[in-house]
């Protein structure tokens, strides 16, 4: 999908004497047209609400801050710090993600000026010698693809279906399993299980399975993890997750304790320097979905 954008310049920095005056940034303010946005979402509410599975997620989209909200607050930007508990590779960086057209741009925690991210057509990392830490076709959109829970479950090609209540802490929680048509992604063997709190309607925790196939070339995925969502913020209307617990998945219930993830510093991004999500130059590109 395109966007609609409105050039807006800044206004130039004071003329210093014996210096030459800098241009001043252009930026461009990210609004995708009202039309737009309210057809996606009836076709979107159409889609879902055929089934009782669709139907209690669209309740949960709407008690999240609704979809129509989403698509229209503009980028989404966030600090996502996952930090393995057993010594494996902590991730942490910055990121801005269109959540109309899931482009993205990563700027590392501890070197910001070292990125990655996906352009809509390839993934890439900057500068060109850098070692992000990260493979970035995988890594790129995947931590917004938790902290958009429920509101990426009403996309095309997502198939919604009831599993029997489960009890977690107390509370019996609702469960929709969400799976992939054929040839949608890089991984459509990937499945996501969403806690959905009965009366609040909030999602709970979830488990899921990677099957990238950087990963698994061979076919199959990794063990089930389990995800307890340890609390929310509201931010322009919506509600996301300050951060997650994971766990182990084995015999129906969380086991170890594996990592803990802080979403931090989020806001809504509706202007943007122009070209924001372009791949730099300087930038290479990843032309395989696993890395060397």
């Amino acid at each position: 999908a395109c966007l609609l954008t409105l050039a807006i310049s800044c206004t130039p920095s004071k003329r210093e004497e014996n210096t030459t005056e800098k241009q001043p940034k252009e930026y461009h303010l990210i609004k995708t047209p009202e039309a737009w946005v309210k057809k996606r979402v009836e076709g979107a509410r159409s889609r879902v609400s055929g089934s009782k599975a669709g139907q209690i997620i669209w309740q949960s989209i709407e008690a999240h801050g609704g979809l129509e909200k989403w698509f229209s607050n503009g980028p989404l930007a966030f600090r996502f710090d996952y930090q393995p508990l057993d010594g494996g590779t902590r991730r942490d960086s910055y990121q801005v993600v269109d959540q109309w057209s899931v482009r993205a741009i990563h700027e590392v925690a501890a070197n910001r000026e070292m990125k990655y991210g996906w352009d809509g057509k390839n993934a890439w990392w900057y500068p060109d010698t850098a070692r992000v830490g990260v493979n970035p076709r995988f890594w790129s959109t995947t931590p917004f693809y938790f902290v958009a829970l429920p509101f990426v479950l009403a996309d095309e090609g997502v198939v919604l279906e009831m599993l029997e209540p489960k009890t977690y802490k107390g509370v019996t929680y609702d469960l929709v399993k969400a799976t992939y048509k054929e040839g949608v992604g890089d991984a459509p063997d990937d499945f996501y299980v969403m806690y959905i709190h009965p009366e609040t309607k909030l999602i709970g925790a979830l488990r899921y399975i990677v099957s990238y196939p950087g990963f698994f070339p061979e076919g199959g995925h990794s063990p089930e993890k389990f995800m307890e969502i340890t609390g929310t913020q509201t931010i322009n209307e919506m509600t996301l997750p300050t951060g997650y617990g994971t766990y182990w998945f084995k015999n129906e219930a969380p086991a170890e304790h594996i990592t803990n993830i802080d979403v931090t510093d989020v806001s809504f991004r509706p202007e943007l320097e122009k070209g924001y999500f372009e791949m730099p130059q300087g930038a290479k590109i990843q032309d395989d979905l696993a890395l060397e």
